[in-house]
């Protein structure tokens, strides 16, 4: 890629450590992107930027010392080395690193890579959403589409001799509707996006995305209001992985479990969910947008398996949280830009299919509610408490799909939910999402089967009117 180019990596990484230390890195990056947004009918933004950079870490006593600069010549390096050792107390000096193993992982396998793609296709494709979404129907009063891709070159060289590049590519296409009718107003979303160049939409064209969007909030213009209440409820594959990512997931992350911020801390091999569930957080699985060959800190990703038919097997580290605990890393170091410090951070996570048949599950129940979308919620990781809204869900009438209902939510406990679980899909689908934390975001995707958990609240009307 030879983007790292006059400066001695080596060298710089020397002066970090000159007082002491454990670990040190450097983290080089150059990323080019893109953003259209279409809002009132008209372009209203078209953003094309490029930012290089690079993070400088030592790891000293299980502490961290991070500084970030844009003066790649080897003097604003080396001052950069400077800042970050003048953290670190007085200790012993590290002697010869080296040699440096240099890898570099494969080229993206892409169709139309969005560097060869003219920036009036891409704004095409957001009009093309547009005036999908605003035809549909006249109770339509705003849409809002967004196109997004980004490059990302970056290398990351540390003290144990690793150099590694790789290029990564990624598009997104989001397509938010708001419909009124009377006083009702609902809204529907629909994202799209992976590792991928524009090829992404010879699958999912910008006319079904908005579709999709416009549809949902029509449909939710004429649905009751939920009926609330305990109940059961059948989670569809459709519904994306929310469930799994916000209230699994990041209890799952290492630095969580370590401060004992995390429901699951000091559970490894225990029981932690119905013997039916499986959770696995994968950054090799192609194309989706959590992906990566390597993660942020050089370590190749891998699939991790965390719960294993109900048993909690593994966390998800990074370098530093996997040295606290005496083994090696996950590939799970992620971080948002150079300007930030790496930490764990999932990938792609999902609970595996199982063996039932899908419509079989719906069948199974004489009432209950069938969520196929779930939207944003709130997670206590320290206790695994949640509250997740339904954008777009159903009733469920003897064994039958009904009528849509909406303004419901889900209440419950992660724990709880996963021990419950009592049918599991042989399906899978995937959701796309940017996952915040610590102040920063990063792609990622997660996905589930379809799910039928017993009983849980549902947030809604009590009289079901």
């Amino acid at each position: 890629m030879g983007f790292i180019e006059g400066f001695d990596p080596l060298k710089v990484i020397k002066r970090a450590l000159k007082n002491g230390g454990d670990f040190a890195d450097l983290y080089i990056e150059d990323t080019t992107n893109t953003s259209i947004v279409c809002e009132e009918q008209r372009i209203e933004k078209v953003i094309t930027g490029r930012d290089r950079g690079c993070g400088m870490r030592v790891i000293a006593g299980l502490k961290t010392y991070y500084a970030y600069t844009n003066d790649l010549t080897e003097k604003g390096l080396l001052e950069l080395a400077d800042t970050v050792a003048k953290g670190v107390k007085e200790g012993t000096e590290k002697g010869d690193i080296g040699p440096l193993s240099r890898k570099t992982a494969p080229e993206p396998d892409l169709v139309a890579h969005p560097l060869d793609v003219d920036t009036k296709k891409k704004i095409n494709l957001v009009e093309r959403a547009n005036s999908t979404a605003w035809k549909m129907d006249r109770r339509v009063k705003q849409v809002r589409v967004m196109y997004g891709d980004g490059i990302r070159r970056m290398a990351v060289v540390n003290s144990i001799g690793e150099w590694i590049e790789e290029e990564r590519v990624g598009v997104v296409f989001v397509c938010h509707v708001v419909a009124m009718e009377g006083d009702v107003v609902q809204t529907g979303y629909e994202p799209v996006g992976g590792s991928s160049g524009l090829e992404i939409f010879d699958t999912d064209p910008p006319e079904s995305i908005a579709e999709t969007a416009t549809g949902r909030a029509i449909m939710m213009l004429s649905a009751r209001r939920a009926p609330g209440g305990r109940m059961a409820v059948v989670l569809s594959s459709e519904a994306g992985g929310t469930m799994i990512h916000e209230a699994v997931g990041h209890g799952l992350e290492a630095d969580l479990a370590q401060e004992r911020l995390s429901v699951y801390s000091g559970k490894i091999g225990e029981v932690v969910a119905s013997p039916l569930i499986t959770v696995i957080d994968d950054g090799t699985i192609p194309r989706k947008r959590g992906t990566s060959f390597f993660d942020e800190e050089g370590t190749k990703t891998q699939r991790t398996v965390l719960i294993e038919k109900g048993v909690l097997k593994n966390y998800m580290y990074d370098r530093l949280t996997a040295m606290k605990d005496g083994r090696g890393s996950t590939g799970n170091g992620r971080r948002e830009s150079y300007h930030h410090r790496p930490i764990p951070r999932m990938t792609n996570t999902l609970i595996a299919p199982g063996e039932d048949d899908p419509s079989a599950i719906v069948r199974s129940l004489e009432k209950g509610l069938f969520v196929k979308k779930m939207g944003g919620g709130q997670v206590n990781t320290v206790n695994g408490d949640f509250v997740f809204e339904v954008t777009e869900g159903y009733l469920i009438e003897k064994g039958k799909i009904g009528e849509p209902v909406r303004g419901a939510t889900l209440t419950g406990n992660g724990p709880e939910v996963l021990r419950t679980i009592d049918m599991v899909g042989r399906d899978l689908g995937f959701g796309i999402g940017t996952c915040g934390k610590d102040g920063q975001g990063v792609p990622v995707a997660d996905a589930q089967p379809t799910l039928r958990i017993p009983e849980i609240i549902v947030g809604g009307d009590v009289g079901g009117s």
